[in-house]
């Protein structure tokens, strides 16, 4: 696994790479993708940060693991190729917004489209063994994406971080609540969705608060 990352996030994250735990995820993720199938293609491991540069981060939006199914995951958190059916959390994802902001149902499920925007789409995880939930959790992922959204919390201003479920709502201690909008509900899966992700109206919340410091609204 070369790191191949967007210049921004090159140099946000220079210090983060040469970190000891890093070197032993990057072999372990080496090793991994040599001898087994693994999700995303490897190209596509760092599509949040390729999609969305440091520079134009106003929302973040956390998932745990990559899609574990064939051709679903492509490096952004919730997100699934064009032509994959829309898994249960998305769907809810996508009911939400209907109820939230009255629009309908997309053609498909590629949030390729959010990220442009400046949506970080970031997993906690960012590969897992085809079929094998959680296989790559433990493994130094967590450690890296800590460190991004410390890094966010502490060099950027005004972002939106929506934290959906207990895992991605313990994230709330690294991110400075002084500086940032953090919004909380129960993660977007069937499991839970009816306990308070359905009606949260976090998308015109967060659109209401990046207009309210004069910043483009997302597009959702």
């Amino acid at each position: 696994m070369n790191v191949k990352i967007e210049p921004s996030w090159a140099s946000v994250l220079q210090d983060v790479f040469e970190q000891e735990f890093f070197q032993n995820l990057t072999s372990f993720v080496k090793d991994e993708y040599a001898e087994s199938k693994v999700f995303p293609p490897g190209k596509e491991i760092f599509s949040a940060f390729d999609h969305c540069p440091f520079d134009r981060v106003k929302v973040v939006i956390l998932g745990q693991d990559p899609y574990h199914g064939s051709g679903q995951a492509h490096g952004l958190s919730f997100s699934v190729r064009p032509g994959v059916a829309f898994p249960p959390s998305l769907l809810n994802i996508f009911k939400e917004i209907k109820a939230d902001l009255g629009k309908d149902m997309p053609p498909n499920g590629d949030l390729t489209r959010w990220a442009n925007q400046g949506v970080f789409l970031l997993n906690a995880t960012l590969t897992v063994r085809a079929h094998e939930a959680g296989s790559h959790q433990k493994r130094g992922w967590e450690e890296f994406t800590d460190q991004v959204i410390q890094k966010i919390s502490e060099r950027k201003e005004s972002v939106v971080f929506l934290l959906w479920g207990a895992y991605a709502q313990k994230k709330s201690q690294l991110i400075d609540e002084q500086k940032h909008l953090i919004l909380k509900a129960p993660h977007p899966s069937p499991l839970s969705a009816h306990r308070g992700f359905l009606g949260c109206g976090h998308f015109s919340k967060t659109n209401t608060y990046l207009e309210s410091k004069g910043l483009e609204p997302i597009k959702w």
